[in-house]
């Protein structure tokens, strides 16, 4: 078997007038993720992951900020077409792991749904997806409430 690991991160500015969706799932806030799709800092930085593991760059490579076909686009079909080009490439997903930074909302709540909406589109047992929360004790950016960041790190593996 061949093992490859990558790191992924990403990083969003918040503001009044946007939806909220963390790891595929609408959160409901009063502020939401700025940015030329729907803003999905996880799914991001799980896409990151993946595809530094498998040495295919990075999302904004694949799917530019500058293209309008990605406007306001769902981030899980990014994560769909990057399991494609994985798959397609003979790469199997072992385990994602993630952090996101964020002071509010609490999402304990809503991990659970998230870790499956993510082991679905992933073709992966949700036992696979580990999704953690911090928030950075009200400093930086963060912790005033002007963005959201996520870190995800993934294994991939083929049969050689």
């Amino acid at each position: 078997m061949k093992f490859r690991i990558g790191q992924g991160y990403d990083v969003h500015q918040l503001a009044e007038g946007y939806d909220f969706w963390l790891g595929g799932l609408k959160i409901p806030h009063h502020q939401g993720a700025v940015g030329h799709s729907d803003a999905d800092v996880l799914i991001h930085a799980i896409c990151d992951a993946l595809l530094g593991a498998a040495n295919l760059r990075d999302i904004g490579y694949h799917f530019s900020d500058k293209d309008p076909k990605y406007k306001g686009i769902d981030s899980k079909i990014l994560l769909k077409e990057v399991v494609a080009m994985l798959h397609s490439r003979g790469y199997r997903i072992g385990n994602v792991d993630s952090v996101l930074a964020l002071q509010a909302p609490k999402i304990g709540k809503y991990v659970e749904e998230m870790r499956a909406i993510l082991a679905d589109i992933m073709q992966v047992d949700t036992d696979d997806v580990s999704i953690k929360a911090t928030t950075t004790e009200k400093l930086g950016f963060v912790g005033r409430e002007e963005g959201v960041e996520a870190h995800a790190v993934a294994l991939i593996y083929k049969s050689e």
